[in-house]
């Protein structure tokens, strides 16, 4: 998972209330089984310190199943140590949350043992995007947490709030935007093509790439700082020396609660909306437990109780979730979104990255 860190995960410590779940006694019919354990592979720092204290122990309450949670390196480190654990027929985690990328690759080497959807009931709660197959339809993973990639701004220096992405490409925002730096985690090729091209079915051929990259290139006269260090950008939005951009939705939610002049747009478009899933390595001897776990995480009580505590927006169906509007709309929207083409960024990588470099940023 490329994102999320550690700076919005601490704000969301810090907010968090009590560590008990209310899903934790949802699921009379798991047989209880004291000696029983599970490896689970979650971001590390306090990402992993929140699963620890509001998620797996009520986990291990409604099923007797202790979990062992691993912390995860970012980007694809985590994908080489499991392929090469697996390879020695050795899992350093049972289950693991893997970026939607990092998910694709894996199925190329046949990492992940397939899923049996008639042992994860609750899957079926699920957005239908939220379920990844292997092209011979073995289910490789299901929706673990997602998050939504948005279109903020200053109040205090743009009055106005504005409706679409093409905002961005607007002369009057001439050296003041701030965007993500890397094609593979600002999505920006997503975002052009779903505001002027009709959609991201565009993005399948290299021509439509190089069509949105052309596109694309329009706006690099407004943009101030494409940024790695997400600390920066939020420094620049919230006293209005970059008063526009793209940012994680949550993040800004607790910026305007500090009482910061910042807002989060999901435009007409949608706003982008990325994910992890679990996977299950194929090294693995905990296929039933993690099926259990799988289950477990599936269920709208769950889903809720993460996007309270944890903050991340919920993978099952809106209609389902006990969340207040306010809640929902702290961390979601019914906007449909922006869903990134993860099979791009598999298949053209090393394209995209010198694209990116010679058309956009360099």
């Amino acid at each position: 998972m490329s994102k999320i860190n550690q700076s919005r995960i601490s704000r969301r410590t810090v907010l968090g209330a009590s560590a008990a779940s209310v899903a934790a006694l949802s699921m009379p019919g798991i047989l209880r089984a004291d000696e029983r354990s599970l490896k689970v592979g979650v971001y590390g720092g306090y990402f992993k310190k929140s699963f620890d204290t509001h998620i797996f122990p009520a986990f291990t309450e409604a099923t007797g199943i202790k979990v062992e949670s691993v912390a995860e390196p970012t980007g694809e480190a985590w994908l080489v140590q499991l392929e090469q654990a697996a390879r020695a027929k050795r899992a350093p985690a049972d289950v693991s949350m893997m970026s939607q990328v990092a998910l694709l690759k894996g199925q190329t080497t046949n990492l992940w043992a397939a899923l049996d959807l008639s042992k994860i009931p609750n899957s079926a709660n699920l957005l239908g995007n939220f379920i990844n197959k292997y092209e011979d339809g073995r289910v490789a993973g299901i929706g673990a947490v997602s998050w939504y990639v948005n279109l903020v701004s200053n109040t205090d220096v743009i009055k106005e709030e504005p409706t679409s992405w093409a905002a961005l490409w607007d002369e009057a925002r001439k050296d003041q935007l701030g965007l993500l730096a890397l094609v593979s985690n600002s999505f920006l090729l997503e975002v052009t093509a779903k505001t002027f091209m009709g959609g991201t079915s565009a993005l399948v051929t290299e021509e439509g790439i190089l069509k949105a990259f052309d596109k694309l290139s329009e706006l690099k006269d407004n943009v101030r700082l494409w940024y790695r260090d997400e600390a920066q950008f939020e420094q620049g939005l919230k006293s209005g020396e970059i008063p526009m951009g793209q940012y994680y939705h949550d993040v800004t939610g607790l910026a305007i609660a500090d009482g910061h002049p910042v807002r989060s747009t999901f435009p007409k478009e949608g706003g982008i909306l990325d994910s992890g899933s679990w996977a299950l390595s194929r090294a693995s001897d905990k296929v039933e437990e993690a099926h259990i776990f799988m289950n477990y995480m599936s269920q709208p009580e769950v889903q809720s109780n993460m996007s309270r505590k944890v903050g991340t927006a919920p993978t099952v169906k809106r209609s389902l979730l006990d969340l207040t509007p306010e809640e929902f709309a702290s961390v979601s929207s019914e906007i449909d979104p922006i869903i990134p083409r993860y099979d791009m960024y598999q298949n053209r990588s090393d394209w995209l990255n010198q694209k990116w470099t010679e058309l956009i940023v360099g």
